[in-house]
């Protein structure tokens, strides 16, 4: 059995929200460095021994110029001209054996299932992670029926890629 997709393109700006919110979501502790010298700032002022604003504020600046940088990286990766395919438009064709990636009927590409890391089935479709910021994402209206939205579940979950 084939699944056969719509022909549709990932949006620039959900593919920022979605690569941003996983860094968010896998490199969080990074942030505890900034709030534990907050926390040692803030102590330090009330205690009496440093009376200073300025390591609750660098904490504070450092924090966000984390934050900023990862959502920058994934921003300028949707301005770069190599990464212009992953928003192309592409249908495809997903069997137990590979993912075939069409741009139309002659042309196209092969992912094989060893590249895929994981599966996630979310409220909005499908995620299948390649790697940090490369993803594939299948949502549910690009599928033609509600059938194909379940055999590619079945495939996932006999490659154990899905929980």
């Amino acid at each position: 059995m084939i699944v056969k997709t719509k022909k549709f393109a990932l949006d620039k700006k959900k593919y920022v929200n979605m690569a941003f919110s996983r860094q968010l979501n896998s490199s969080w502790y990074w942030l505890l460095i900034p709030a534990g010298i907050a926390v040692i700032g803030l102590v330090l002022h009330f205690t009496g021994i440093y009376k200073n604003w300025w390591i609750l504020i660098t904490a504070f600046i450092g924090a966000l110029l984390l934050v900023a940088f990862w959502y920058l990286q994934y921003y300028a990766a949707t301005q770069m001209e190599q990464n212009a395919q992953m928003f192309d438009k592409f249908a495809y064709e997903i069997d137990s054996r590979q993912i075939l990636v069409k741009l139309n009927q002659k042309e196209g590409g092969v992912i094989k299932w060893d590249t895929i890391l994981s599966a996630e089935k979310s409220k909005n479709g499908f995620l299948l992670h390649i790697s940090r910021g490369q993803f594939l994402h299948f949502p549910y209206s690009v599928f033609n029926s509600e059938h194909d939205q379940k055999l590619l579940e079945s495939i996932l979950r006999r490659k154990n890629l899905l929980n």
